[in-house]
């Protein structure tokens, strides 16, 4: 089963990243705050979206930086995707 998105939504994964303290302890995922970097899994088509034109500025594949409680979190074959709004994107990193 797939994930399409519709209108101006996209649906994102978020990337988890260990991180090491000053020390050399390192930190899995789970003890951090929530990730604010994810890879767009799929990109809805755009358009006229109450009523105004919207162009979709990123595609699949992008890792973005997100809001930090943006969009709506599901779970679909053991894998947990966020769906949101382009405009909770932040920022394309590069």
């Amino acid at each position: 089963m797939t994930i399409k998105p519709l209108g101006d939504r996209v649906v994102i994964k978020m990337i988890e990243m260990e991180e090491t303290t000053k020390s050399g302890i390192v930190l899995p995922g789970t003890a951090k705050e929530k990730p604010q970097v994810a890879e767009i899994i799929a990109v809805g088509p755009g358009g006229n979206i109450d009523g105004k034109e919207v162009v979709m500025q990123v595609k699949v594949g992008d890792r973005v930086l997100i809001s930090k409680y943006a969009g709506t979190e599901i779970k679909m074959n053991n894998v947990e995707y966020t769906i949101l709004k382009q405009s909770d994107i932040l920022a394309i990193v590069e």
